[in-house]
């Protein structure tokens, strides 16, 4: 399997969805959907472990990179699910290269990391006999800045040996500076100020420091818009996301069509 610097090689970017639902029906449909990337979201998901591991299950036929996104830094969760099959970790709120330096340590075998080994992992059973030697230089490791402490230290994180990428996350850290939530689908002159000044930051680190820079894009446009900004990584979609939107359209779209029901005048 390619690894993600690798398809970032290939075509330019990499695209990645959230799975969301502990469903492995549901990832099953939604791997096979042309992304690079699924990520298994555990930290606004409605996953655990067990679930996530009955998804990785059916996600190995499909050719994506299983990814997870986890809550916070916590080794008792990264070391079972690299196990597991994850390719991928992506970690919420890292606001110090010291955080970002655990991390990666955390999803590195040693000399370069804390990583314990086993040999009858389900990673070396769909990888390979070689999975083990391979793995420090397969398995990708995402930093998410989304605070403004985590933006102030943006380039010593994006600096730290071994970290693949910054995943900005624009939408906490605007409520974070701003003090209010984001409008969906709108426009806020003062948060697309902050947003737009940290994309500046978080794009100048990696590009200086040669990681990926990540983020979300609420539609095709916006993502062109970010990949033109010089993110590489951009995730679309949720499947929760999806469901929801294809469903209320084709809902709205015949209730707009379907004419009004006759009611008779009344006596």
């Amino acid at each position: 399997m390619q690894t993600l610097r690798e398809r970032i090689s290939a075509n330019g970017y990499a695209l990645n969805g959230y799975c969301q639902m502990p469903s492995p029906a549901a990832a099953e449909i939604y791997c096979r959907q042309g992304w690079d990337v699924v990520t298994l979201d555990l930290e606004h998901g409605a996953m655990g472990f067990d679930a996530a591991v009955r998804m990785l299950e059916v996600m190995a036929a499909a050719p994506v990179l299983p990814f997870i996104r986890i809550p916070g830094f916590d080794p008792r969760l990264i070391a079972p699910l690299l196990d597991a099959g994850v390719m991928g970790v992506t970690c919420a709120m890292v606001n110090t290269a010291d955080e970002a330096r655990a991390l990666v340590r955390a999803c590195r075998y040693p000399p370069h990391g804390v990583r314990s080994m086993s040999r009858m992992s389900r990673a070396s059973l769909i990888y390979g006999p070689d999975y083990v030697s391979r793995a420090n230089q397969t398995v990708t490791v995402f930093a998410m800045v989304e605070s403004p402490e985590g933006l102030a230290n943006v380039r010593e994180i994006a600096a730290v040996e071994g970290l693949d990428g910054i995943y900005m996350g624009p939408v906490d850290l605007a409520m974070a500076v701003v003090g209010r939530v984001p409008p969906l689908g709108g426009r806020d002159p003062e948060i697309d100020a902050v947003v737009d000044d940290a994309m500046t930051q978080v794009v100048a680190a990696c590009n200086q420091t040669g990681t990926i820079a990540g983020i979300n894009a609420p539609n095709p446009e916006e993502a062109l818009r970010m990949l033109n900004r010089g993110f590489r990584f951009i995730t679309l979609s949720s499947d929760v996301r999806a469901l929801a939107a294809q469903s209320r359209a084709w809902v709205d779209g015949l209730r707009k069509l379907a004419p009004a029901p006759h009611r008779p005048a009344s006596a």
